[in-house]
């Protein structure tokens, strides 16, 4: 029920990207991943990387 995208452009931010995503995933303990996408894209000057995460969230019932 839950999209969340990663992105960057620059070479060290592209680097640390990984982490990015992992410190995401441990600060939302109640989001259940169920499916990843990584996308790269590029012209004459700039290289995007996307990571696109898929999740369930747990909500408390009302």
């Amino acid at each position: 029920n839950g999209v969340k995208v990663f992105s960057a452009t620059m070479a060290q931010e592209r680097e640390n990207l990984g982490e990015k995503v992992t410190a995401w995933i441990r600060e939302h303990p109640q989001c259940q991943v169920v499916d990843t996408i990584v996308t790269q894209s590029s012209d004459e000057a700039f290289h995007c990387l996307a990571i696109t995460v898929f999740y369930l969230e747990d909500r408390p019932a009302k």
